[in-house]
């Protein structure tokens, strides 16, 4: 296997179609079919593929700034991490988080934050599960137009700690999208 990281804008069509593949395999009744992001384009993506080249697995990446109460940090965000049916229960997803861990060493990045529906697959990689009261930009996923702004608190957030700062419970003002 060979993890590669990709920055978006460098994508081509080919790749685009395996992708997408990938990502409607994996969010089958949920996922967008017609692009490769759900509600706005990552910076950068890590895809892990086989010998013959063909896509396993990926996981798209949002670094910004957050405000957590009234305190401004660094966060590189989780997206879609995804490993294709055929190669699931294999270890790729805690490869890719591990990729990740690796890329963070030495990089300006407080937390990494993520949503998950199934916890196990990052509390067996050192994140943990925290609540918070979520602001966001609400976007309708299928028409791609602002909505308004969203807020309650979410009990499916995860982070891991980067830095030195702490995790604390409390407002979480995204200042963008949720993921």
């Amino acid at each position: 296997m060979k993890i590669k990281k990709i920055i978006e804008c460098d994508i081509d069509n080919e790749l685009t179609e395996n992708i997408q593949e990938l990502l409607t395999e994996c969010f089958k009744d949920i996922y967008p079919n017609n692009r490769i992001y759900f509600k706005q384009v990552p910076h950068f993506r890590f895809l892990v593929f086989n010998e013959e080249k063909h896509l396993l697995a990926q996981v798209g990446l949002d670094y910004r700034v957050m405000n957590l109460n009234g305190k401004l940090i660094k966060v590189l965000g989780i997206i879609d991490l995804c490993v294709s049916r055929e190669y699931r229960s294999k270890g790729i997803a805690s490869l890719l988080l591990l990729e990740i861990d690796k890329y963070c060493v030495k990089k300006d990045i407080d937390f990494l934050l993520l949503f998950a529906d199934n916890k196990t697959l990052y509390l067996n990689n050192g994140y943990k599960s925290v609540k918070n009261k979520c602001k966001w930009l609400k976007i309708d996923d299928r028409n791609q137009t602002i909505l308004g702004i969203g807020y309650e608190e979410r009990s499916d957030l995860m982070v891991k700690n980067i830095s030195t700062n702490e995790w604390t419970e409390g407002d979480l003002d995204f200042l963008g999208y949720l993921y």
